[in-house]
């Protein structure tokens, strides 16, 4: 039997309802036998970063445990964008669901199709505050989720829900 290996992503939309988006992404992720939802941060309101010209984006983070390798567990993440509609038309742009793939046990891994830890992350308010939520003393290139917090900024982001139950309501 395969072990299981701990990993955490990063969700996000703008586009529809993303927080059902997301609250259904994690629930398909979940129903599979070779994955389980083990925690889930708070939703966040954030402004959009990059292309800025379009409505704020929900954002939060989850971790789970699975039996997938990295680029199996990109793969299932991809095939749940395209079963809801993604549409991929321009970096940073509007979407109905993103999901990536932060980390995966201490792995440190570059392929041509997925960077682990994710590249820019340690970078991105809008990953580290749903994410301290549930791994803050996890350690990122070499710090902690909560020192990269501290000098990440914060602006405009706000708290959407009370707890990281929203996803199963």
């Amino acid at each position: 039997m395969l072990e299981w290996h701990r990993a955490t992503l990063g969700l996000g939309g703008n586009i529809g309802d993303p927080v059902a988006a997301m609250a259904a992404a994690l629930q398909r992720l979940d129903a599979r036998e070779d994955c389980r939802v083990v925690a889930v941060s708070r939703l966040y309101r954030t402004p959009p970063w990059g292309k800025t010209d379009q409505a704020d984006f929900y954002n939060a983070c989850a971790a789970i445990e699975t039996r997938l390798s990295p680029e199996a567990l990109l793969d299932a993440c991809l095939d749940i964008e395209r079963d809801m509609k993604r549409v991929r038309i321009e970096r940073w742009g509007p979407r109905t669901i993103d999901m990536d793939v932060l980390t995966y046990d201490a792995l440190e891994t570059r392929t041509d199709r997925l960077e682990i830890p994710h590249p820019r992350m340690s970078e991105r308010a809008f990953v580290l505050m749903p994410l301290a939520d549930i791994a803050a003393s996890m350690v990122v290139r070499g710090r902690s989720v909560a020192a990269w917090l501290e000098e990440s900024d914060r602006t405009g982001i706000t708290t959407a829900s009370d707890d990281g139950e929203w996803w199963r309501r």
